[in-house]
């Protein structure tokens, strides 16, 4: 025997009176990262306040966490398609998400070098 809920026939019509949203995992950039947060582009906006699963792969490691849209704005268009750039709060991620972000983060401050700067400019950026 079967229990309730397995079986396509076990199921009611809601007739309407249920509402739902589904999360996908779009794709998009990050353009920079620290231990408390997240900024990265996407081909769609993201609502101010609201929350959201994140996938990132960190090196080795991929990890899910939790993130509120502090701002958003539009960036610029690409080929007809607006683009958006948002920064993200991480909430309450977990100890090993925690872990695998601060983790990468520390490679990444180990690998880039520091930036020079001449007379209050930064070399190369002119």
């Amino acid at each position: 025997m079967s229990a309730p809920g397995d079986r396509r026939e076990d199921r009611l019509p809601a007739g309407g009176q249920i509402d739902g949203e589904v999360t996908v995992f779009q794709p998009l950039t990050v353009v920079d990262i620290s231990y408390l947060g997240t900024l990265v582009d996407t081909p769609f906006p993201l609502q101010l306040d609201s929350l959201h699963e994140f996938r990132l792969s960190l090196g080795r490691f991929s990890v899910v966490v939790k993130g509120r849209i502090a701002h958003c704005r539009i960036l610029g268009l690409r080929d007809g398609v607006a683009f958006y750039r948002s920064g993200v709060e991480f909430i309450e991620p977990s100890e090993h998400v925690r872990r695998a972000i601060a983790g990468f983060v520390d490679v990444l401050r180990r690998s880039t070098p520091e930036p020079l700067v001449i007379e209050g400019e930064i070399a190369g950026e002119r």
